[in-house]
């Protein structure tokens, strides 16, 4: 086994690695940019050292070599499946703990993956995974496919640069945008286009390969549920999947790694068709999509139904062993689920979110409760990574078991400051669809006036902070009347009491630009709360854990309200609110609110519009990368565009003015 491992990645897979790595007796070393000086994974280090970057080939290579590393474990996303730093770490006599640089390379070009499994005998989407480039030739080729048609980038993966295309007409700037975004992500604007399947499920093979020839797959996962080409959450084993089909993807899988040579984890992902009378039954044809040569994001679904470490099988099998099992020797019982925990909008587009997680908190680690985080309390979501917080891992006996774990374990997630998407996967878990296992990518979109609400805010949480801050307020009452001359004087007192007045307390809350006022009247027989033209009787009490124990007409709810400055963080059930004390007479100025101010901070990357163009509401005006991502900013009302506050290629901070119609 190694003595001490290089781990060229951060945040969560940073510090799975080092988790398995401590326990293995292997030292590890951690790299860090400035954004991520303070970050968990510095910490959690054995050492940890600077580097501008963590796509920084030469810097990474060279920390290892500073640092006495013998091995590197690039993670996942970063450089984990760049040939060219795989090959970098073997000239420079270091082990890649992954596949070779030749693997890398066959499975990285997507195109030329297609055409290397259809001459292995594995089931391909109709499609065109051609080298010509040539715009004209591409929208041929997709009329000859038949729309609709999905465009990928040749060179990547994670549904960055992805689109879907109905007709010939949107063909040619749907193809545009996806060969600039694929340029931007990957560096590589090549694309390949195949048939679009119709609520197909999407279930991965994992796969392990060693340096003696021996190659097995690890039974499948279903990532069925996804937003924006990208996954949300994924479960293991794959509902409704029999043996004799869970054999056939195996075999499947496996000839696939065969023909590369393959070496270390790596998954085989298919497209699976269903039934069209019965959204997610599998019907007998599945295809291959693409090879990822590293390990997934959730593989810790994987190791919760086989008790199998894979970070472990990836250190043994870097160091020249055997795999630990063979393939007759692998089983798996019981159901895993994952859920992907992101600072995200996902009422307004799944717009990545930023700021300070003012509070954190998440349900204890079990057997059958995981949590893989790489952040702590007081971390700040940036803008320069992923914004994923944290990924939640249950197990059950079945996948009822293991739904009912995640619903309750969802329920004990409790994170403020930026947006989150904790409320989203509560209202998935909870679906009627999801229960019954109704899986394909278009679960989400399909059910989404189910699953994205904007919900108002509820009385709880307005109750729940007029009561924290009347506890606040009477606790520094009660420290002011402790060092005053008179400590028993009314006027310390915070029970509504002032001279010739009513015996009530107001408080007004802003979220947003959104007023909410509140009454909290104090009266022999106890306290009365008062909002938007109700009153209920007010009970409450802080408990052992911080939490309050609230009671509204005698109906109890917990609540968490969180001080920051002048604003209250409050989680009441599937609520988090952002609630800032203001003063009392708030007045509802809309002036802003037809404002074109950038979501988050990014890169104007195209220009649509220009100074004195009539435009109506949905125009588009301009193109905002953020995130790897491309956002379209358009119009919010009919207008002329009077000024146009950056060019292509400008950065602009969240809330920065884009364009001013008049």
């Amino acid at each position: 086994m190694f003595e001490k491992i290089l781990i060229a990645n951060r945040g969560e897979i940073a510090c799975r690695v080092m988790r398995t790595a401590r326990r293995l007796g292997v030292r590890t070393v951690a790299v860090y940019s400035d954004h991520d000086r303070d970050s968990l994974h510095v910490r959690s280090a054995d050492e940890a050292m600077r580097i501008e970057g963590y796509l920084e080939i030469g810097a990474i290579v060279a920390a290892a070599r500073e640092s006495g590393a013998q091995a590197i474990h690039p993670g996942y996303g970063f450089l984990s499946e760049n040939e060219d730093f795989a090959a970098a770490c073997k000239d420079a006599g270091i082990v890649f703990i992954g596949p070779s640089p030749e693997a890398i390379a066959a499975m990285g070009d997507k195109a030329a993956a297609k055409r290397l499994m259809e001459k292995a005998g594995v089931p391909l989407v109709p499609g065109y995974h051609g080298e010509q480039q040539d715009a004209a030739l591409l929208e041929k080729e997709a009329v000859r496919i038949g729309f609709p048609v999905l465009i990928k980038p040749s060179a990547g993966g994670g549904g960055k640069g992805m689109r879907v295309v109905t007709d010939k007409q949107s063909f040619a700037s749907s193809l545009e945008a996806a060969k600039r975004e694929a340029k931007s992500s990957f560096g590589d604007e090549r694309v390949l286009i195949e048939r679009y399947l119709d609520r197909p499920r999407h279930i991965e093979v994992q796969v392990f390969g060693d340096t003696h020839g021996n190659v097995v797959h690890i039974f499948e996962r279903d990532c069925s549920v996804q937003r924006r080409h990208q996954k949300v959450l994924e479960e293991a084993p794959a509902p409704g999947l029999d043996s004799k089909k869970r054999k056939q993807m195996g075999d499947a899988a496996v000839a696939a790694a065969r023909a590369i040579n393959y070496i270390g984890a790596g998954t085989v992902e298919f497209i699976v068709e269903t039934e069209g009378d019965r959204a997610g039954a599998l019907s007998g044809r599945f295809y291959f999509m693409e090879m990822n040569t590293r390990l997934q994001v959730e593989h810790p679904v994987t190791e919760m139904i086989t008790g199998l470490d894979l970070v472990e099988w990836q250190l043994r099998v870097a160091c020249g062993e055997k795999l630990p099992l063979e393939q007759k020797e692998l089983a798996f019982s019981g159901h895993a689920i994952e859920a992907r925990i992101y600072a995200e909008d996902p009422e307004h587009g799944f717009l990545p979110a930023t700021g300070r997680l003012v509070h954190l908190a998440f349900p204890a680690d079990t057997a059958e409760v995981r949590v893989d985080a790489g952040v702590e309390p007081g971390a700040e979501i940036t803008p320069w990574y992923d914004p994923m917080i944290a990924k939640l891992i249950v197990r059950g006996a079945d996948r009822a078991a293991a739904l009912a774990r995640l619903r309750q374990a969802l329920a004990q997630v409790e994170i403020a400051g930026p947006r989150t998407n904790v409320a989203f996967l509560r209202r998935i878990a909870a679906s009627r669809a999801f229960g019954a296992a109704e899986l394909d990518t278009g679960l989400i979109e399909r059910n989404r006036g189910e699953l994205l609400i904007e919900e108002k805010i509820t009385d709880e949480t307005l109750a729940a902070a007029a009561y924290a801050e009347l506890a606040e307020e009477q606790r520094d009452a009660r420290a002011r009347a402790a060092g005053s001359a008179d400590p028993h004087s009314p006027w310390f007192a915070v029970d509504g009491w002032r001279l010739n007045q009513d015996s009530h307390h107001d408080f007004a809350f802003l979220e947003g630009e959104t007023p909410h006022t509140t009454r909290i009247r104090f009266l022999e027989a106890g306290l009365r709360f008062a909002v938007g033209g109700r009153e209920y009787s007010l009970e409450g009490e802080e408990l052992a854990d911080g939490r309050l124990l609230l009671r509204l007409d005698g109906r109890a709810f917990k609540a968490r309200a969180v001080r920051e400055g002048s604003d209250w963080h409050v989680l009441c059930g599937n609520d988090y609110r952002r609630l800032a004390l203001a003063p009392l007479t708030v007045e509802d100025d809309s002036a802003g609110a037809g404002s074109l101010a950038a979501p988050m901070p990014g890169k104007v990357v195209k220009i649509l519009s220009q100074v004195g163009a009539r435009v109506a509401k949905g125009d588009a005006l301009l193109i905002l990368e953020a995130m790897k991502m491309e956002h379209t900013i358009t119009a919010p009302a009919d207008g002329v565009v009077k000024e146009i506050h950056y060019g292509a290629g400008e950065q602009v901070l969240e809330g920065a003015e884009l364009v001013t119609l008049e």
